[in-house]
């Protein structure tokens, strides 16, 4: 059976559909992404078009063309000592498109794309967002630390957990066994 949605990179023609989707991530789960609703609500729509241009950002789409319903990217430090490493942002699946696969789909793609740049990638979870946290665990992410008062919104901390994922066998097999000692 085909699967209800299709998955593919952004271009900086999606930006409207992006800065939407993007914006109403931001606005549920504020306490999911490092940015902020009222830093982004206020830029132009070519804000979103750079990043989308600087940064690999995949979309699912379900049904046609015009319905983004989940984003996810992968940002590259540029340092040179920081860019065998990405980082997947802005994780975002809308609530219709939840429980289609959609989620770990674009996960699936993000990865893929990493595989061919990056040595390994990070992220960051609510510690309370336990469906989350299962996509990236069946991914092969894996939990290396918790970073306290990692967010501060509206007076009130928050936490966050860091995951990674390495490509190499021997360094995943070396962190599990740091993390069992």
């Amino acid at each position: 059976m085909p699967t209800p949605f299709t998955i593919r990179r952004l271009t900086p023609a999606d930006a409207s559909a992006y800065r939407d989707i993007r914006l109403e991530g931001l606005a549920r789960h504020p306490d999911g992404f490092g940015s902020a609703w009222e830093d982004e609500v206020e830029q132009p729509l070519a804000w979103f078009e750079q990043r989308i241009a600087n940064a690999a950002v995949f979309g699912g789409f379900l049904s046609d063309e015009n319905d983004l319903a989940g984003v996810a990217g992968l940002v590259v430090p540029q340092g040179a000592k920081l860019r065998h490493k990405g980082v997947l942002v802005g994780m975002y699946v809308r609530p219709t498109a939840r429980g289609t696969g959609m989620a770990a789909a674009i996960v699936q793609a993000v990865i893929s794309h990493a595989r061919t740049i990056v040595e390994e990638i990070q992220l960051t979870v609510a510690p309370h967002n336990e469906a989350a946290q299962k996509l990236y665990r069946a991914a092969g992410f894996i939990e290396y630390a918790r970073e306290p008062r990692s967010l501060k919104i509206d007076g009130k901390y928050h936490d966050s957990l860091l995951m990674t994922l390495p490509f190499d066998p021997a360094a995943k097999t070396d962190q599990v066994a740091k993390l069992s000692d």
